[in-house]
């Protein structure tokens, strides 16, 4: 099961926006119900859940983590309505990006929930019905915290159905929570880089997240906490973080012992249309580097790392070098054409004799003083291009960019990079895509929601061992006590987790999403969150989308819109 690949040509299914529902096309004429029924045929359409996520979190990033205190526009532009609130209204671009990927999966799993009742039964099919009701829960889980209370639409579909109730957030998290329940009883304990499936650290992991979010809301509780705690623990297990910084996203090595869950791609599976079957997530958080005529990754200039978020570093953290390229290294090689040729940044990966390569670009860190540098650049003379740039402190963030608009002005992020991309020999940079997984879940984050959950229950020094034990992979000192709070924890969440799809979750979940946002976001004000109704733009608008193909008009949108 690693590397779970969606074979197409059995059945083609299209989704209808709001109407959630899904018409059937079988290519082979082989009739759905007669396919499904097989154990065989079930096994496919279990699949088909695995591959839906890629639709979830393989494209743009922005309801992720735009409009965040961590990542703002370069000199891109970002959708204007979710990265800066104002212009935020329910029509906006990409607002109904999670509605819409979301509801395919959900409905993808409520078939595969019908046929387990039809199917033939199997030493294996309560596992399988348990690793897709953690797929629909997942959905649901980013849902609920994106847009709210939404509707639960549990049944397989097949005749259109064109109204639907709101569901209020309490009783979507109890959907949740339900189908975790009974997900957590039947699937199974392989290894997740042996077996590539969801297992029950993957199902105690998510249970921590929900409960976690739960009690922050006006309906959840002190035991949500507690809960939180516990779930995050046995996903722990009591492993320690013995993998090196630098190797928990080192190219080829996303199946590693720390990662509890992935949307996984395969090199193989992206043949038929390589230029747009793979993901984008190395494309953000990083400046423009050149483009093909250096040979170099094309990047956004979008999501470039805030003054805030690059200054979360310290001296001696193992995750500043592990994090971002702090230097871009040019190699010069012969080309087809028997002429000298520069090729950027890739050489970091790629070289044949590194002794050769120079620096181009070179980012200094926060703690440097002006002994330090010039102790670099003393050391480092000899490898210096001849266009070398030493970009100060302060120099190549976001807002930076607005005083000095040039390629490599923002600090590179490396953690996503896939130096071995496959598309075809000449493809345009603007068409080339990642096929390295997107990891969703891993152990360095579980520690720390078990440290937050740990401090809302009351037990503040619990929470602060599993803080430590990030902190002390990571090479730093241990907190202590009294630095140790929500504020703390966000920090730490930033140094550790920067670029990984979180953010904009963890601000709204701890009430910090205005505050933090217009303090460290170039682009954003707090009066920016203010709605028409005079309420905050906390939650992302219902999109309008879905309110137009709902037949049911008493469908209530959220605050501020």
């Amino acid at each position: 099961m690693k590397k779970i690949i969606l074979i197409l040509g059995i059945i083609v299914t299209v989704f209808s926006s709001c109407s959630d529902y899904i018409e059937e096309d079988s290519k082979s004429y082989v009739p759905a119900d007669e396919t499904y029924k097989t154990a065989s045929g079930f096994q496919l359409l279990v699949n088909s859940n695995y591959a839906w996520l890629k639709g979830i979190y393989g494209g743009n990033p922005w309801l992720f983590e735009s409009g965040t205190d961590m990542y703002a526009e370069g000199r891109t532009p970002e959708p204007a309505g979710l990265s800066q609130y104002t212009l935020l209204i329910p029509s906006s671009s990409n607002v109904d990006d999670l509605y819409n990927s979301c509801y395919q999966l959900i409905q993808s799993v409520n078939k595969t929930v019908y046929y387990a009742t039809v199917t033939e039964k199997t030493s294996n099919l309560d596992m399988l019905v348990g690793e897709a009701r953690f797929l629909r829960a997942n959905a649901y889980f980013l849902l609920v915290q994106t847009y709210g209370g939404v509707p639960i639409a549990n049944e397989n579909v097949t005749t259109p159905i064109l109204s639907f109730q709101r569901n209020t957030a309490e009783e979507v998290y109890t959907a949740i929570i339900s189908d975790l329940d009974a997900a957590l009883a039947s699937v199974g304990t392989g290894t997740y880089s042996t077996t590539g499936k969801v297992n029950k650290r993957a199902v105690n992991d998510l249970l921590a997240k929900v409960y976690l979010t739960r009690g922050y809301e006006t309906f959840g509780n002190a035991a949500d906490f507690t809960k939180a705690a516990s779930y995050a623990d046995a996903a722990i297990a009591g492993q320690a973080l013995n993998l090196a910084s630098d190797q928990l996203f080192k190219p080829g090595n996303d199946l590693n012992a720390e990662t509890i869950f992935s949307v996984q791609y395969d090199k193989t599976s992206t043949s038929t249309d390589p230029t747009k079957l793979g993901n984008s997530q190395f494309y953000y958080f990083s400046s423009y580097l050149g483009g093909s005529e250096t040979g170099a990754p094309l990047r956004s200039y979008n999501l470039c790392p805030t003054d805030y978020a690059l200054g979360l570093y310290e001296k001696g953290d193992k995750r500043w070098e592990a994090t971002f390229m702090t230097e871009i290294l040019e190699e010069t090689t012969t080309g087809s054409d028997g002429k000298a040729k520069t090729v950027l940044y890739y050489p970091y990966y790629r070289s044949t004799n590194p002794t050769a390569l120079k620096v181009r670009h070179f980012y200094e860190p926060k703690w440097f003083t002006p002994a330090d540098r010039l102790a670099w650049e003393t050391a480092n003379a000899s490898r210096l291009a001849k266009t070398f740039v030493y970009h100060p402190w302060g120099e190549y963030s976001a807002a930076h960019t607005l005083i000095k608009n040039l390629d490599c002005y923002t600090i590179p992020v490396k953690k996503f990079d896939d130096p071995d991309p496959t598309t075809p020999a000449g493809t345009a940079t603007n068409n080339l895509v990642s096929t390295r997984d997107i990891i969703v879940s891993r152990l360095g984050e579980t520690y720390l929601i078990a440290a937050e959950a740990y401090l809302k229950a009351g037990i503040p020094a619990t929470g602060l061992d599993r803080l430590n034990e990030v902190r002390r992979r990571a090479g730093v000192a241990n907190a202590t006590i009294g630095q140790f709070n929500i504020n703390y924890i966000l920090d730490e969440r930033g140094r550790e987790l920067l670029g990984e799809y979180k953010r904009w979750f963890d601000l709204k979940r701890t009430g910090t999403l205005v505050e933090r946002a217009s303090a460290h976001n170039y682009k954003i004000k707090a009066a920016n969150f203010v709605g028409v109704d005079g309420k905050l733009k906390i939650l992302r608008p219902i999109p309008q989308s879905a309110l137009d193909l709902n037949q049911n008009k008493d469908f209530p949108q959220n605050p501020g819109y």
